[in-house]
């Protein structure tokens, strides 16, 4: 091979694509290298449900792939399962949605990417919460959108609320505001009313607002209300990732005004083409398994009240309200100010792997941490024992 042949000129990376790193999965692989070095870790760091992918999923792709054929659809997905989210929406909000304003999309994450690029130019400004999911500031950040963060509080239950978004918008104009409920990594849940009054205010101020509702259908004492029941210019992100077990799948959906669903097309056609035939097609089919997910849930139900139980007794019972989701979001000030440390040393000592709150919060994550809690009952079990005899040296 000549000296020409094997020259090579440096690539200098993008300025945008220097987004933070997302530390939770940064922590799995911690966790795998620790697995494939000999050691025992129960995973508590990642928010992936350890029950397997329904039957009627499965079912359905199996004979999708036998029938031999496996091809694009439709840039927005195809017409039965957009019918079938539409109907969902019927059955369990009693909110009448068109499967017209319906999108499917590569998960929850190219939901977000999708509505960011039909909604934002470079240089909106658009406000997320503190704590919250460090996947939305990235993705905004590589887009050239400036985020502002709203810290959430102890006195307000750590949910934004429409006075704190109004009052931002005062100190300087904002394009849009995303939040989440139940939240990541919190499980806290706005209450109906709350999130009337965000949607409320998002409209008369002119704001564009987006309601990531990905956990929704996992929550333990009241029911998760959609923001398209306040406003029909919401965008709603969803996914199939979460309470449907179908996180590999890569499935999700978006739901838009009219005057949205033609750019999201646009773009769909280029950034995408469609989403995986085998996805959508199991998609529509988990609809079917509702017992086997309301099973699954009940699982988390009891994974949670034994997490309630036992962490306070060990000096960890200071975390947000643990509404939905399944994750516990905890204050562990008192025991160090530096969290990656503190989840380091609780991976190689205990064998228990979790996400530092810097994930989540820039400014106070130092002194958090979250626990997942969607594996089995075995490992939640372990884990307690595992940490209290940690805690305990």
């Amino acid at each position: 091979m000549t000296d020409r042949l094997k020259s090579h000129h440096p690539m200098t990376p993008s300025l945008r694509s220097r987004v933070a790193p997302f530390i939770a999965m940064d922590v799995m692989s911690a966790a795998a290298a620790r697995e494939r070095a000999g050691a025992s870790v129960i995973h508590m760091e990642v928010g992936e449900p350890g029950a397997p992918v329904p039957t009627s999923a499965r079912e359905a792709a199996v004979a999708a792939l036998a029938a031999g054929r496996i091809g694009y659809t439709e840039a927005l997905g195809r017409a039965s399962l957009r019918a079938r989210i539409a109907r969902h929406y019927g059955e369990t909000y009693g909110v009448d949605i068109a499967p017209e304003r319906i999108a499917v999309t590569t998960g929850s994450s190219a939901g977000f990417l999708l509505s960011f690029l039909a909604l934002f130019d470079p240089g909106a400004r658009v406000a997320i919460a503190a704590p919250g999911y460090p996947a939305y500031r990235n993705i905004l950040e590589a887009l050239g959108i400036e985020c502002v963060t709203i810290a959430t509080q102890a006195q307000t239950r750590h949910v934004v609320t429409a006075q704190m978004i109004e009052e931002a918008h005062g100190r300087a104009k904002l394009d849009g505001v995303l939040l989440m409920s139940p939240a990541n990594p919190s499980g806290t849940m706005m209450s109906p009313a709350a999130l009337a009054d965000v949607c409320h205010t998002c409209d008369r101020l002119g704001i564009a607002f987006i309601s990531d509702e990905i956990y929704h259908g996992l929550t333990y004492d009241a029911p998760a209300e959609t923001a398209l029941a306040f406003s029909s210019s919401a965008i709603v992100v969803n996914s199939f990732s979460k309470y449907f077990c179908m996180t590999g799948w890569r499935v999700g959906w978006l739901i838009l005004p009219e005057e949205l669903m033609r750019p999201v097309e646009r773009l769909q056609q280029s950034l995408a083409i469609s989403v995986p035939f085998l996805s959508q097609v199991a998609a529509e089919a988990v609809f079917e398994s509702r017992s086997e997910l309301e099973a699954v849930k009940a699982s988390y139900a009891r994974n949670r009240a034994y997490l309630m139980a036992h962490l306070p007794r060990m000096g960890l019972g200071n975390f947000h309200p643990v509404d939905g989701a399944f994750y516990v979001y905890i204050d562990i000030g008192h025991l160090t100010n530096d969290s990656s440390e503190f989840c380091k040393r609780m991976l190689h000592e205990a064998g228990v792997a979790a996400t530092p709150g810097h994930d989540f919060d820039r400014e106070r994550g130092a002194r958090t941490m979250r626990l997942s809690f969607a594996g089995s009952e075995a490992d939640v079990v372990e884990a307690v024992a595992r940490l209290e005899t940690w805690l305990a040296r």
